[in-house]
């Protein structure tokens, strides 16, 4: 691996239709043994779903979803002396856009319901009212890093 430089960070396309490269990446998470235009079908079957059931715009309530879900600190091991601390540190915003997605999205798989439309458009719209289960693993997050704030000083 090349100590030179850092690899330029490739952003995808922006999708064709909300034209947001966020959605982009989302469909990307969603995205199983590279089948994007299944996934690219189960998002905006997901987001009409969305608009029917709520009466708002979906974009909306996808960007909600994710700032709801979206952790700001979370703890990371760092070995000192021989002993193991979970540390909090801040979280990065690319970071916190992916884990967001990626709670979310398997928040949906565990939920129970019938189509995968339906587990996501229910996840999103608990999401955000700062509900589901993403959610609360953002809280859990949150409470496990205010538990260790006493180890931030080995924070590098």
């Amino acid at each position: 691996m090349s100590r030179r430089s850092k690899p330029a960070k490739r952003v995808p396309l922006a999708d064709p239709i909300y034209n947001s490269v966020d959605i982009s990446k989302f469909i990307n998470r969603i995205m199983r043994r590279g089948k994007k235009s299944i996934a690219e079908k189960i998002f905006y079957a997901t987001m009409t779903r969305i608009e029917e059931r709520t009466g708002e715009k979906a974009l909306e309530i996808f960007q909600k979803a994710l700032t709801n879900a979206t952790p700001l600190l979370e703890v990371k091991a760092r070995r000192i002396g021989g002993s193991t601390y979970q540390v909090p540190i801040e979280v990065k915003a690319d970071r916190g856009f992916a884990l967001s997605s990626s709670w979310i999205i398997e928040a949906a798989k565990k939920r129970g319901g019938k189509s995968f439309i339906e587990k996501l458009t229910n996840e999103l719209i608990d999401a955000s009212n700062g509900a589901g289960a993403a959610c609360k693993k953002r809280e859990d997050t949150h409470r496990m890093a205010e538990a260790n704030k006493a180890f931030a000083h080995y924070r590098y």
